[in-house]
């Protein structure tokens, strides 16, 4: 039995790990000074929540085998410290994964934008057809309890590749130490301004990932993007490279509906950018051993991923939906698709500016237009947030002049937001909220009954 310790075991990815090691007889323990829901549940159901929350140096002793090290712990951590002073293995959780799965065929899933959901799409399908893979998701999706899965048996293993640092000793990107034998990229678009400084630096992750493909293997890659046409086509790696693209779909009284030789296919998700995910997971499922009829009785039952584009509510013509976007370009692709699915309802566009990117003076200018196939637009960032310690706060013409819109509603105060948004009337009116945060706390359960109030 072996004994691993998890610093930082609250993070979406960290406590599925914990709980797939845990059902694979692992001894399992784990430590973090902040632990919120579903994390917290998931490892209390499994015995594996800390008895008390923090880092407690006692933690770490000599019958640990190795730690597991979360991005969330820094270099002053210490139970690191111990662990690095008593000369214990320590992996981030990418270079585990890759132990784990270095004599299994690793399909990644790549890109700015779109990764989550594609790789949803390609395990449902794969679950839909009674595919058994290993896999690690960032997202929680329907019919699965927790999204990180490890096996002995299974030949395939699929990951969701993150572009983000491994950990605060692991400054490689995660999805470089995957070294994939196929892999698909959805595009770039320049992020994580606090890690890589510049575009050329961000993008050169990606070039890195190509050339770290094994010989031999496939990259399937979304051709409408320019940057990764142009990576892609100065590669020497020799693989195979296949390009894809937006399926045919058309829209018909607010429902999605896909062109295939089998029909008109109704679809549960809608928005261009999601037809092009389709199109990608369609490649990699192929390559996997789904035949395009399979694929497609699969992915008519498909709901999407969790917080990517997801219905709160619904009834007549009032809609609330909640979206995981928060980058200039998933911002733009979640507001076209409402636009485009929506067209003669009135679209109220809310967006947070919560990651340390779009807090950033000069990065928020790349939101610029972004908002602007919306009728009302509301732009939050909490003034208390740590991320904006030693910032000014943006003044309101400043936000306005970035996002190249004059209608600009800003607020950086939870309670007027609130305020704003509880006393509103929704008839008529899909509002879209995107945030990777949760508005400074705003009561969601709050705006949903201010919806049924005003719809009915």
């Amino acid at each position: 039995m072996k004994r691993v310790h998890f610093i930082a075991i609250g993070g979406s990815v960290m406590h599925n790990l914990a709980i797939a090691l845990f059902k694979k007889k692992y001894q399992v323990t784990g430590s973090d000074d902040l632990i919120s829901e579903p994390s917290k549940s998931r490892l209390k159901k499994y015995g594996l929540l800390p008895k008390r929350i923090g880092w407690f140096r006692e933690n770490i002793t000599k019958e640990i085998d190795f730690i597991i090290l979360g991005m969330h712990a820094k270099f002053d951590n210490p139970e690191l410290i111990e662990a690095q002073e008593k000369e214990i293995a320590i992996f981030s959780y990418p270079e585990f994964l890759y132990e784990h799965s270095k004599y299994k065929t690793r399909v990644v899933i790549a890109g700015s934008h779109g990764k989550t959901t594609i790789t949803s799409m390609i395990l449902h399908v794969l679950n839909y057809n009674n595919i058994s893979v290993d896999y690690l998701v960032g997202a929680q999706l329907d019919g699965f309890e927790t999204m990180v899965h490890l096996s002995e048996n299974n030949d395939f293993i699929l990951i969701e590749g993150d572009e983000y640092l491994s950990s605060v000793i692991d400054n490689k990107s995660k999805f470089l130490w995957y070294k994939p034998n196929i892999a698909l990229i959805s595009g770039i678009f320049w992020d994580h301004i606090n890690v890589f400084p510049t575009l050329e630096k961000y993008k050169n992750q990606f070039r890195i990932f190509i050339e770290n493909i094994v010989p031999g293997g496939v990259l399937i890659y979304n051709d409408s993007d320019q940057y990764l046409e142009k990576i892609v086509k100065n590669s020497q790696n020799t693989i195979r490279k296949e390009k894809y693209k937006s399926l045919d779909y058309f829209i018909e009284n607010k429902k999605t509906y896909l062109k295939t030789n089998f029909g008109n296919l109704p679809l549960n998700i809608f928005g261009k950018h999601n037809i092009e995910n389709l199109s990608g997971a369609k490649w990699i499922c192929q390559l996997m051993g789904v035949d395009s009829d399979d694929f497609f009785e699969a992915i008519l039952n498909f709901k999407g991923a969790s917080k990517r584009l997801e219905c709160l509510y619904k009834y007549n013509n009032s809609y609330l939906y909640k979206d995981f976007a928060h980058s200039p370009s998933k911002v733009k692709a979640s507001c076209y698709a409402i636009s485009q699915q929506f067209p003669d309802l009135k679209k109220t566009f809310c967006l947070e500016l919560h990651t340390f990117s779009s807090l950033n003076p000069i990065f928020i200018q790349e939101y610029s237009g972004s908002l602007n196939l919306g009728d009302e637009f509301i732009v939050f960032y909490d003034s208390k947030s740590s991320k904006i310690n030693e910032r000014d706060l943006f003044s309101v013409d400043y936000i306005k002049k970035s996002f190249d819109n004059n209608r600009i509603r800003v607020y950086n105060k939870k309670n007027d937001l609130e305020e704003f948004l509880l006393n509103k009337n929704w008839d008529e009116t899909v509002l879209l909220m995107m945030s990777s945060g949760n508005f400074g706390g705003l009561d969601l359960d709050q705006l949903i009954n201010s919806f049924k109030i005003s719809s009915k």
